[in-house]
């Protein structure tokens, strides 16, 4: 295993949710990124992720994504489902540059009801909004959502097909 250089982004474990609505809509938050995204479009810096963030001392990855859930869309006690996907490696989008571990669990909520109002005071960039994105408006937008493949995911997950292995996914820029 190399040691990390100076410049190497630090090691960041993350719990993220899929988090569905009772109409199949999967629910993701825009970031603004803190460098340019696409180059022949300097006007878009922003991006779309899903709910979630890093682990606490002596926390699992369902601890951390039950409270993080709370913490940015108000819902206490979330029914975290199984993990259905990784996404490792160099994450350059928010402020601070990481090396995500991120682990992604299936959520399904009763109702569409979140609650935002502190998710602006937890992350380390700007939030712009949020919004519950059907299947086909995934599969269409033009707009940037991270990780690459989510629409593929979401697609087989809306099929009844639960991976039994988390499904890898990948930065767009990795």
């Amino acid at each position: 295993m190399s040691e990390p250089t100076d410049d190497a982004p630090p090691l960041r474990h993350i719990a993220r949710a899929l988090v569905f609505d009772p109409a199949d809509r999967l629910l993701l938050i825009a970031y603004e990124s803190v460098r340019l995204i696409d180059p022949t479009r300097p006007e878009d810096r922003s991006f779309w992720f899903m709910p979630g963030g890093g682990l606490e001392t002596g926390e699992t990855h369902e601890q951390a994504c039950r409270r993080e859930l709370e913490e940015e869309i108000g819902v206490a006690d979330a029914p975290i489902g199984p993990l259905v996907a990784t996404c490792d490696g160099p994450f350059h989008l928010f402020r601070k540059p990481r090396d995500a571990r991120e682990r992604y669990f299936l959520v399904r909520l009763p109702s569409d009801r979140i609650d935002t109002v502190r998710l602006a005071e937890t992350e380390d960039n700007p939030v712009l909004g949020t919004r519950w994105w059907s299947l086909s408006d995934l599969e269409a937008t033009e707009e940037r959502i991270e990780p690459a493949g989510l629409a593929a995911l979401v697609r087989r997950i809306l099929a009844g097909d639960i991976p039994a292995v988390p499904v890898t996914l990948s930065w767009r820029d990795a």
